[in-house]
């Protein structure tokens, strides 16, 4: 896999999905805080979210684009008529992702909703990227991936008593779907390196915000709270960490990086929310909890290494010619 046309690394590339992944799983735990703090719903959440992130995401943007110069920034992305398809499309994947993961976890609970969203996303994502753009996952790719896999569930349903409703798992198939599209798109336009991500992360989330305004309206834009600025502190937190900072380097790692890879990479936002229940909230450190820890750590580990082995010998392979 050739990394010269975006300019990034792999190297930078895993780093930036960690990150990503990492920061993701914050977000239930100060989503759920919201919840607490105010009457909130999860659209208005999601929709405030990516408003925010568009807001800082373009001011920072605007900013960089001052301090180049004019030729340069002109070089720096293609005309917004060719840029558009792909912003729009992104966008669109991202609103679905996101709303119908909220739906699959209203209507099914939880633990179940985020095993049928987080367990069926790798498996789209590998298939797609085997029969769409020829990516070979390899034996220790499978056995990673089921790793992974493994991990998530045992995480996530160790505990038991979950319940299963067939209109959740159908939201939870639908997020999966969406992400699947959203992370396939990436890596494909990824590789004729004519995608400007940080553009198209500002821009998408301007259509993620542009489509859920109309439902947020319905649910209720602007929430009761008996702490108005604890809870505006807990927004904030929400639309710079896990949203503005971490889609940002998602979306550039994405891009880079094989996208089976990527969608076990970012199985690290269920570990992370876990290990924040543990170490923040006070939930007790079941077997279960630590098990899966250990699988799903394995695995990304395993993924990470197998990536950078790869690159290495495509690099030696092309010295050799």
């Amino acid at each position: 896999m050739s990394t010269a046309a975006s300019g990034l690394s792999v190297g930078r590339g895993l780093f930036y999905l960690i990150v990503a992944g990492t920061a993701w799983g914050t977000a239930g735990a100060a989503a759920a805080l919201v919840f607490e703090a105010s009457d909130m719903g999860p659209v208005s959440l999601s929709f405030w979210r990516c408003a925010g992130g568009f807001v800082l995401l373009f001011a920072v943007r605007a900013l960089r684009a001052r301090r180049r110069s004019g030729a340069m920034a002109g070089a720096a992305s293609a005309p917004l008529r060719q840029r558009l398809p792909r912003i729009v499309a992104t966008g669109v994947a991202l609103a679905v992702f996101q709303t119908a993961y909220f739906a699959a976890v209203e209507s099914t609970g939880l633990a179940v909703g985020t095993v049928v969203t987080m367990g069926a996303g790798p498996v789209l994502i590998a298939l797609g990227a085997r029969f769409g753009m020829g990516e070979r996952l390899g034996r220790g790719g499978v056995v990673a991936v089921a790793g992974a896999l493994a991990g998530l569930a045992v995480l996530v349903l160790g505990g038991g008593g979950a319940s299963v409703r067939p209109a959740g798992v159908g939201w939870g198939l639908l997020s999966a779907a969406a992400y699947a599209t959203m992370t396939l798109l990436t890596r494909w336009w990824g590789r004729d390196g004519g995608t400007d991500s940080s553009d198209t992360t500002v821009w998408s989330f301007a259509v993620v915000s542009v489509c859920l305004l109309p439902l947020a309206a319905v649910e209720g834009l602007v929430p009761h709270a008996a702490q108005p600025g604890l809870t505006g502190l807990y927004l904030l937190y929400i639309v710079v960490i896990p949203t503005a900072v971490a889609y940002a380097l998602y979306f550039a790692g994405a891009a880079v990086i094989r996208s089976a890879t990527v969608s076990v990479i970012t199985l690290l936002e269920p570990l992370s929310a876990a290990v924040i229940a543990v170490v923040l909230l006070g939930e007790e450190l079941t077997v279960p909890t630590v098990l899966g820890t250990l699988l799903m750590l394995a695995a990304v580990t395993g993924l990470a290494v197998a990536e950078t082995r790869g690159v290495a010998a495509a690099r030696r392979e092309a010295a050799l010619v």
